[in-house]
């Protein structure tokens, strides 16, 4: 036990060695070569804990994820639970989709050893900062973000807590003087918020922060099985419309073969006038590591309905290894316990001095 603990400790001093974390980050733009990317540079991202993700997720976001891990120095995962309590949450339901969130970025390649995974509501500097940052914009600013403008009408009334989300993003972001942010097109304009207050505080208290850059994911938005006008989303009613990443074989194909195309049965990319085939032209593509020009062209003299079953090998082949990784994994509760833990120290040792600093420029002891 004490040897354990006591190489615990030496790994956390040659992280903490390994960063200067008092100065700012000078980072300027990816290698578009893929080399590894200057030291200064610090890439963050957060994922909210609805349990196990779902194919939209994994290409949009969790392939994308691994790869920055190898290309950046210093890279941060989050397990954002205190985003996800915007809207009401069983808190045993909570805890397990956690760990299960653990288990599956684990399982899609996601290295403690080269990225810091841990769960945000465990370093407590991200609600201070949110606090500050808060304070130094306005109403009229988040109430025209489409968090809010989208949660709040599906609910008629959304919480405080919803309309100031993407300043706890920002708090999120800025707290580890990030360069860089993965992020959908749909969250765009909450980095942007996230720059401005960069912006903001630096004019007012000096040079601290560094503006976060966006990272977008090459990989297009994947859509609804059932409606290929909305994305695919793991809220969508109807249980066809979703691949889960621990789907089995067996409903994988099932759901890829109702999934909503035309009535042409020749396979074309054409997302306007085609959306159904698309959605699965870019399934295929993205699945197999291939072209959307090279799934379409694997696809001549395939009807639709026969394509699917090529569709269906794909998303198969490569989800079969993480489903089952991920069901090892959920049952060693205490090693994702202790991922988390190790992820959170390391995370607290990054937070605490910008904190720090933050705290004396605002006028605070």
């Amino acid at each position: 036990m004490a040897l354990s603990v006591r190489n615990n400790m030496n790994r956390l001093f040659g992280f903490i060695q390994k960063y200067n974390f008092s100065r700012r980050s000078l980072c300027a733009s990816v290698p578009s070569d893929k080399k590894e990317a200057s030291v200064d540079c610090r890439v963050f991202s957060g994922i909210q804990p609805t349990g196990v993700p779902h194919l939209g997720n994994y290409l949009g976001a969790l392939e994308n994820w691994v790869s920055l891990q190898h290309q950046f120095p210093l890279v941060l995962y989050s397990i954002v639970d205190l985003h996800s309590i915007t809207q009401p949450q069983d808190p045993e339901q909570l805890r397990a989709n956690i760990l299960d969130m653990a288990a599956s970025l684990l399982a899609c390649g996601i290295d403690p050893e080269k990225a810091v995974l841990f769960q945000q509501s465990q370093v407590s500097e991200h609600a201070e900062l949110s606090w500050i940052l808060g304070c130094l914009t306005s109403m009229p600013r988040l109430r025209h973000l489409p968090q809010w403008k989208m949660k709040s009408k599906q609910k008629s009334e959304g919480s405080v807590g919803l309309y100031t989300y993407p300043v706890l993003q920002a708090a999120d972001i800025l707290l580890y003087k990030s360069t860089h942010v993965p992020v959908g097109e749909d969250q765009v304009q909450h980095l942007e918020l996230a720059q401005d207050l960069a912006r903001i505080f630096n004019n007012s208290f000096g040079d601290l922060f560094p503006e976060p850059r966006t990272l977008l994911s090459s990989t297009r938005k994947i859509k609804s099985l059932r409606d290929p006008s909305s994305k695919m989303s793991k809220s969508d009613p109807h249980n066809m419309a979703t691949i889960s990443v621990t789907d089995s074989p067996d409903n994988i194909a099932l759901k890829i073969r109702r999934a909503v195309t035309d009535f042409t049965s020749e396979v074309t990319y054409n997302p306007d006038t085609r959306p159904g085939v698309s959605n699965l032209v870019t399934i295929h593509a993205a699945m197999a590591q291939i072209s959307v020009e090279e799934a379409v062209s694997q696809a001549k003299g395939l009807d639709t309905g026969v394509y699917k079953t090529l569709v269906t090998e794909a998303v198969i082949q490569r989800l079969t290894p993480i489903r089952e990784e991920i069901e090892k994994l959920r049952a060693d509760r205490t090693y994702l316990e202790s991922v988390l833990l190790q992820g959170t120290h390391k995370a607290r040792v990054l937070a605490a001095p910008v904190l720090k600093e933050v705290r004396h420029r605002v006028g605070f002891f």
